[in-house]
């Protein structure tokens, strides 16, 4: 997947109009989406509520689609990145995993096949993606590796242990969060994560104008998402060996103080 460009704003009228012009072809699906957004947001006005109406709209749908994947192949290639990228980091069956955002198991049946039973920990704010997902758990034949996939409402993670997890894994989660959301996950994970943890998540990278399309993709500086979460006592670096990846999105780890 091809980066764009990295000072594009995709909000101003001079982008939308050079890009309809350019992919004359996606006018109308852009259309249909403003047309379904902006019904859903009148009706859904807070943001966790919004998401969750859109990715029931998406995966009434495709469910693969619902998280980002086009095709079959690409669900299956996107899920290999994240996992080859954490076995490069030293996932082992040992850790434990909470995968924030997890969808339909794109990468968290490969996670859950890899894990120890009950090693593996999944959040989504869709009952209708977690349905999917229990679905992909079945078709893979991993009922024996008892993953937990539960529903929530905020990131505030109130309902889990202290210091449990190894590691906590958010793809393509924040790329679709207001600063709020992202805020509200900083205050609380560090809670979570056990010592020499870390918190992966991946985001859309913008060295321009920070902004949003549709209430549905958001774009951050780097250095935003950092202050954010040092703000939190926590400590956050930019990694530069997902970038050889082709994927359009980037990706910081969080960590805790020594």
């Amino acid at each position: 997947m091809s980066r764009t460009p990295l000072h594009t704003n995709r909000s101003s009228l001079s982008h939308k109009v050079g890009y309809a012009v350019r992919n004359p072809a996606k006018i109308a699906p852009y259309v249909r989406r403003t047309a379904r957004d902006t019904w859903l947001r009148l009706r859904h006005p807070g943001h966790v509520a919004y998401y969750r109406a859109v990715m029931a709209s998406d995966a009434g749908r495709n469910p693969e689609a619902a998280v980002g994947s086009r095709t079959h192949e690409r669900w299956l290639a996107l899920g290999q990145m994240q996992f080859d990228y954490l076995m490069e980091h030293g996932l082992t069956p040992q850790h434990r995993m909470l995968d924030i955002g997890c969808g339909n198991l794109r990468a968290g049946w490969r996670f859950i096949a890899h894990l120890d039973p009950g090693h593996y920990y999944g959040i989504d704010i869709s009952p209708d993606i977690l349905i999917s997902a229990k679905k992909t758990l079945t078709s893979y034949e991993l009922q024996d590796k008892l993953p937990h996939l539960t529903i929530v409402q905020d990131l505030k993670l109130d309902f889990l242990p202290s210091g449990h997890f190894d590691v906590v894994h958010a793809h393509s989660v924040f790329s679709h969060s207001p600063l709020p959301v992202i805020d509200e996950c900083f205050a609380h994970v560090g809670r979570v994560l056990a010592p020499g943890g870390f918190f992966d998540f991946t985001f859309d990278r913008t060295e321009g104008a920070e902004h949003q399309v549709l209430r549905e993709d958001f774009y951050y500086r780097t250095e935003t998402l950092i202050r954010l979460a040092e703000k939190h006592g926590l400590r956050a670096r930019f990694m530069d060996d997902w970038e050889t990846r082709k994927h359009g999105q980037s990706k910081i780890r969080v960590t805790n103080p020594e």
